[in-house]
């Protein structure tokens, strides 16, 4: 499903460029009653961030709120809360800057980031649905972010749990990397239970806020961020979502910005199929697996490049190397010089990763193209 790209408010070139105006933009990023739609249109008439946040000191433009609040805040302050945290920011006009950002609606004047750069939206797949997910779209979420890990797509999502928490995870078991955009200040974890798994995030991927440090959390941030998490990617999947639930307002904003909406199907009965049916009927591209998706997309598992791209033990590209056709453990073990149990072990790990399936007892694997070979020196073959 693909709706036409749409006309997107843009800062002024020259909004950030120079070091007081960076200042600027850290203390208008921490506003919280004056919208990105509103700061573009004051922007606009003011041209320079230093300009737009002297106009709201001086009372012209937000909140009384606001107004306190900005003459309140510190921009050397908030840079050493930063740097404190071992964030930076990423200002509009920067080469930093995401290009695909640029062509949304309301995009942010700065983004704050951990970790490595946003990938271009070439290379990038958003998968969100419900927090309180089932089990079955649990594992939907896992296959689809470990399978477009391993096509070497980064996996874009909000780092909640249920089912942004499984495609995370799926996309880091498969050892590729994953962009988590939260809706607290960088630097913070909304919620608590999703820390260890934003830390594993920041040491390969990276992390991702509109809102600078000790920005707190609020009714409106996670739906202010799920256009960023939909303007992020090329595509977005919804796996699982109730009626009213954040992952309508993602896909929304993916049709909005002209990119591909897929949904995965539920039972009519099912409360948590509302949302993908809903989107499947208004247009969006029915999926049944992380196989389809990767069709529809026109992405492969290839051998050489997935091996290129993660790690691989020798036991591991062994079996990899003697799977092609469907095979039973113990046939599989004489072929490689293993043990049963070290072979069903090897291959446990394998299909953790999503490098083989086991269908009816046999082992198959999901790439295409010749698997990884060692040579006698231990040395990669590709």
């Amino acid at each position: 499903m693909r709706a036409e790209a749409c006309p997107a408010g843009a800062w002024p070139a020259e909004f950030a460029s120079t070091a007081e105006d960076r200042r600027a933009v850290l203390v208008l990023s921490s506003l919280r009653g004056i919208t990105p739609r509103k700061l573009i249109d004051v922007a606009l008439e003011r041209r320079t961030a230093s300009a737009t946040l002297a106009w709201i000191r001086e009372g012209r433009a937000g909140s009384d709120n606001d107004v306190a609040f900005a003459n309140e805040l510190d921009g050397h302050e908030i840079g050493r809360a930063l740097a404190a945290c071992g964030a930076r920011v990423v200002h509009w006009g920067s080469p930093e800057y995401p290009s695909q950002l640029t062509t949304i609606h309301d995009p942010p004047a700065a983004i704050f980031v951990i970790g490595r750069s946003p990938p271009d939206v070439v290379h990038a797949v958003a998968v969100v649905g419900a927090r309180s997910c089932s089990e079955l779209g649990r594992d939907i979420a896992r296959d689809v972010g470990r399978a477009l890990s391993l096509a070497g797509v980064d996996v874009v999502s909000g780092a909640a749990r249920g089912i942004d928490f499984a495609a995370h995870e799926g996309a880091l078991a498969a050892g590729g990397r994953t962009v988590a955009v939260m809706g607290s200040g960088i630097g913070s974890v909304y919620p608590a239970g999703s820390r260890r798994l934003v830390e594993r995030i920041a040491a390969t991927g990276t992390i991702i806020s509109e809102y600078p440090p000790r920005r707190p959390p609020s009714q409106y941030s996670f739906p202010a961020r799920n256009r960023i998490v939909a303007g992020l990617a090329r595509a977005t999947v919804v796996v699982e979502g109730a009626r009213g639930s954040g992952s309508l307002i993602s896909a929304e904003h993916a049709m909005e910005f002209g990119r591909d909406v897929f949904a995965v199907p539920g039972a009519v009965t099912n409360a948590l199929a509302e949302v993908p049916l809903q989107l499947i009927r208004d247009g969006a591209t029915m999926i049944r697996s992380a196989e389809d998706l990767l069709n529809d997309l026109g992405l492969q598992l290839v051998a050489g490049e997935v091996a290129d791209r993660v790690e691989l033990s020798d036991a591991e590209r062994d079996v990899l190397a003697h799977l092609g056709t469907p095979m039973l453990p113990d046939r599989l073990a004489p072929l490689v010089g293993s043990t049963v149990p070290e072979v069903v072990a090897v291959l446990m790990r394998l299909e953790l990763r999503g490098f083989v399936r086991n269908v009816g007892g046999r082992y198959e694997t999901t790439l295409t193209g010749a698997a990884p070979q060692r040579s006698a020196a231990g040395v990669d073959e590709h």
